[in-house]
């Protein structure tokens, strides 16, 4: 991975990009104020440099049935290098589980995870997570709904910040 030094026209290609994967790169290049065939390169150079890590599609959890999302906090009863890897190579193999985040604190991970319905979610909880090698307790906590979803980071074109 080749780490570039990002400049104002690369901030804002990242920005435009992070906003709409799917614009194309003539598109990309009119806003980044460049040609189509330099902003490609920028863009491969982003890539090859770590700071675009992939694309993909934003779908609709609803409209595939998933209607429950639950955040979990998982404490476990060691906290030894090889448990902790253990239990994030376990939660990674679970479908239901989107995202997996270590914490500093109390808990020792918080995963999200998606769900049909509630009943669904406590079948999961009570045959797979509850009972998995290793965890000392679960604290479930229902998302009532989404007020913001912005995906990615902040991004501002200024190359000092």
């Amino acid at each position: 991975m080749r780490r570039i030094k990002l400049d104002k026209v690369d901030r804002r290609i990242l920005r435009d990009l992070q906003d709409d994967g799917r614009m194309t790169n003539v598109e990309l290049a009119g806003r980044a104020g460049i040609s189509a065939p330099p902003c490609l390169r920028r863009v491969r150079a982003l890539e090859e440099g770590g700071y675009i890590r992939g694309y993909h599609a934003e779908v609709n959890p609803e409209a595939l049935g998933f209607g429950v999302t639950v955040f979990a906090q998982v404490g476990l009863k060691s906290q030894a290098e090889n448990d902790l890897k253990a239990f994030e190579a376990l939660a990674s193999d679970w479908d239901e589980v989107r995202e997996i985040h270590m914490l500093a604190g109390e808990t020792d991970f918080l995963l999200k995870i998606v769900a049909a319905d509630w009943d669904s979610y406590q079948k999961f909880l009570t045959t797979r997570l509850t009972p998995a090698p290793n965890v000392a307790h679960v604290r479930s906590s229902l998302a009532i709904r989404t007020a913001k979803y912005a995906p990615g980071v902040p991004i501002t074109t200024d190359s000092k910040a």
